[in-house]
């Protein structure tokens, strides 16, 4: 059983003993980290640092094994966002630690008040199988600066990944304060059935659904780093040799299998076969110009497991099925679990890949002569993870960005948002709630709390009984105040 399939599962089962131990100990434990200072996390996230950089190679290794990654890639997209978000959680923790100061309004007047990010307490972080290390360790940079204890619970699709974040994890922190859970579903669901004090998922989005059921029940916070089709749009001033240069880099990383690769082209008509003719020439460069040297290319990675092949073998049967048309790759291999860079054309209305989230390396392309019927249907759809436009014209990226909706977006780039530490990283209704990263990940983890010092305030006055002056001090309050 997957942790996709915990949208299937019944009811949530009561947790084991030893899980329930390991919860309660993080819960006696919190108060301590409650008043740790930014000097004690700044050290515990430098110790996470520097075990990531002292298992660095066999990180490399965990991430051929389960999935065929590139080292190269394992550091760029596993390694480099973990580090970089503990360098700017130690340049920047004690101010986002320290207190805010508010004004009074009027009404309020003899008072003072501050605002005071304190930690929530005992944290779940559940992340995925694409990016095992990066979406399990990065939200533990942020719960760990807010001064949260936090269990992990890696995909059991990548179990050499589960396993070495397991053992890096035990070498780094005692058990109270950080510890793993490994498994699949069934430990999934027998952690939400524990009170945590937030919930971070990051996964698909009927998985989303069911996490925020079960912490309904506690209620626990719950944020949700889920997905969606994220558009790329590609205006007719765009510069196509760097759109396509920048497609080809950020769809086809580890094979398609990132939450916010772009999942769907629009391309102005006046430029498509031009668009098409580069972004093939592109393909071929970096990857090979034969299915032969694409599967010998050490650059790319592998799908996750047959059942996840199995899906994009069957989504580009149903296109192709329905009329579509292949102009590069098309080329599948289910002993390998190898599916090629595709691009497809000439979709019909109604096909499953126009539909579904792709999560892979097939790109569907559409031809568009009305913009403002794009942002129409994106609009539409789900909201998307991302936003992706480019083109030289600022009205007509304006006109994108104002009118069509998603968590996030770029303009002339895409995906590496996603590494910007000082951007807030979420999404919108279909595609999550709440933010990550930086600090906008400090405040998921953290509790605002408000904070009133009653200097010589007056409120007092109003108080009951509710005599002729108290009843006149109260209209002349809603007069003067309102």
């Amino acid at each position: 059983m997957t942790i996709e399939e915990i949208a299937e599962a019944p009811g949530n089962p009561e947790p084991s003993g030893r899980v329930r131990d390991l919860f309660l100990r993080q819960q006696s434990f919190a108060p301590t980290l409650r008043a740790s200072t930014a000097r004690d996390r700044i050290a515990r996230l430098e110790k996470l640092g520097k075990a990531l950089r002292a298992r660095r190679a066999d990180i490399h290794r965990a991430g051929v094994e389960d999935s065929g990654k590139p080292p190269e890639e394992v550091d760029l997209s596993e390694i480099f966002p973990v580090l970089h978000e503990i360098a700017q959680a130690r340049r920047h923790l004690a101010k986002w630690m320290r207190p805010k100061r508010v004004p009074p309004t009027r009404a309020m007047l003899g008072t003072r008040a501050e605002v005071r990010r304190i930690p929530k307490g005992v944290c779940l972080i559940v992340s995925p199988w694409n990016y095992p290390f990066n979406l399990s360790f990065g939200p533990l940079v942020s719960a760990i600066a807010a001064g949260n204890t936090a269990v992990l619970k890696p995909s059991e699709l990548t179990p050499n990944c589960s396993r070495l974040i397991a053992g890096i994890v035990a070498e780094t922190f005692p058990p109270e304060e950080v510890a793993v859970v490994e498994g699949g579903a069934d430990a999934a669901r027998r952690l939400l059935a524990l009170p945590f004090d937030h919930v971070f998922f990051t996964g698909s989005t009927a998985v989303g659904r069911q996490v925020m059921k079960a912490a309904a029940d506690h209620p626990s916070p719950v944020t949700l780093e889920l997905g969606g089709k994220s558009p790329f749009i590609v205006d007719e001033s765009a510069d196509l040799d760097r759109t396509v240069r920048n497609l080809v880099g950020t769809k086809f990383v580890n094979i398609g299998q990132t939450c916010v690769a772009p999942d769907l082209v629009y391309v102005h008509e006046r430029v498509r076969d031009e668009f098409l003719r580069k972004l093939k020439a592109r393909i071929e460069r970096v990857y090979g110009g034969d299915p032969a040297a694409q599967r010998a290319s050490r650059d790319y990675a592998r799908v996750v497991d047959q059942r996840h092949f199995e899906r994009l073998q069957g989504l580009l049967d149903d296109a192709l099925a329905r009329g579509a048309r292949i102009v590069a790759g098309g080329d599948l291999d289910p002993q390998s679990r190898f599916v090629a860079p595709t691009v497809l054309v000439d979709l019909s209305a109604g096909s499953r890949i126009l539909e579904e989230e792709i999560f892979g390396p097939l790109l569907p392309v559409i031809e568009f002569s009305d913009l403002d019927a794009v942002i129409r249907e994106i609009g539409f759809r789900p909201t998307p993870l991302a936003l992706y436009v480019f083109g030289e014209d600022r009205e007509r990226i304006e006109r994108v960005l104002d009118g069509a909706p998603s968590g996030g977006a770029c303009v002339n780039s895409s995906v590496i948002h996603f590494a910007h530490g000082n951007l807030p990283f979420g999404g919108l209704g279909a595609s999550g709630m709440g933010n990550a990263h930086g600090e906008w990940g400090f405040r998921t983890f953290s509790h605002e709390r408000a904070v009133l010092v009653d200097r010589f305030g007056l409120s007092h006055l109003l108080f009951p009984p509710y005599t002729g002056k108290v009843r006149a001090l109260v209209a002349a309050t809603l007069r003067f105040f309102t």
